[in-house]
């Protein structure tokens, strides 16, 4: 059952970021996330109001760090992602999701002093070699112009966000209970994200949304948001975290696969390369050391 759950979440993490690409014309970035996380909200609020009540002088104790998990988190990097969708493919923007668990390995070196060897900096070097072939699309040319497509640098900026947040979570509080926390943070992400959202749909033509977007919206509030945090969990429980995270490294197959199918979008020789290099650096980097604790 916990390879099941773990599957699935992987499976609408990856269907969000399709999603989001297949309506990218439709709604705008800022709003689609705000409509995402409110509809979420929404959902979950019977639920989390007699947690908040029951717990509120625990939660103004920690407003501070909720506040960055939930601009950081729940704001900062899904709102990235869907800009960054406005203008590059699904399929970068999932193969660029490989590179979290090496830049959580840099940023821990380079922030919190935790010294790594010489196999995982090459590992880092290769997987930010393979990032760079992804958003200059293979060419020289792009590098040295700095042409690089705004979209990539969008989700660059989504996984260096995610991986500071991974890292923030040592310090998450330990008393408040897990979907507490997780509600905390919506509640804060939407607070965040409602001024930023009233100005874009103030600077853009809004017409009337096609069902094809208002269901888009529900799969993002049910599926990635609350059912993926719910399944994590439990799998998470049942097979422990250095297991469960490895399943994080299916979404560029999974998103991939979709991709192609859905979007009808090409794989190109850059995109092989870029991926290529990308596992490389991570088997060096992160997999090689969690597959020893495994055995």
């Amino acid at each position: 059952m916990a390879h099941l759950l773990l599957f699935l979440t992987v499976l609408f993490w990856s269907g969000n970021f399709i999603v989001a690409r297949a309506i990218h014309l439709d709604i705008p970035p800022i709003t689609l996330a705000f409509s995402r996380w409110s509809l979420a909200l929404l959902i979950i609020l019977p639920w989390l109001l007699p947690r908040i009540i029951r717990q509120w002088p625990l939660i103004r104790s920690h407003w501070r760090r909720l506040l960055f998990f939930g601009v950081i988190g729940v704001a900062g990097f899904n709102t990235q992602v869907y800009l960054g969708l406005q203008s590059t493919t699904a399929s970068n923007a999932v193969l660029m999701q490989s590179l979290v668990p090496v830049l959580i390995v840099l940023f821990s070196a380079l922030a919190l002093g935790e010294k790594g060897h010489l196999r995982q900096w090459l590992g880092i070097a290769l997987s930010l070699l393979g990032v760079t072939i992804l958003i200059s699309q293979g060419l020289l040319a792009n590098l040295t112009s700095l042409q690089f497509n705004s979209g990539d640098l969008w989700i660059l900026g989504a996984v260096t966000v995610w991986a500071i947040y991974s890292i923030g979570l040592r310090w998450k509080p330990k008393s408040l209970d897990g979907f507490t926390f997780f509600g905390c943070t919506v509640i804060i992400g939407v607070v965040f994200l409602l001024p930023f959202t009233l100005l874009e749909i103030n600077h853009t033509d809004t017409n009337d949304w096609p069902q094809s977007v208002w269901l888009s919206i529900l799969y993002m509030a049910i599926f990635p948001s609350i059912l993926s945090y719910l399944f994590w969990n439990k799998g998470v429980e049942l097979l422990g975290a250095a297991k469960s995270g490895l399943y994080i490294h299916l979404m560029p197959v999974i998103g991939l696969t979709l991709s192609v199918l859905l979007l009808d979008e090409t794989l190109l020789g850059f995109h092989l390369w870029g991926t290529l290099l990308i596992f490389i650096g991570l088997y060096l980097a992160v997999l090689a050391d969690v597959s020893k604790r495994l055995k």
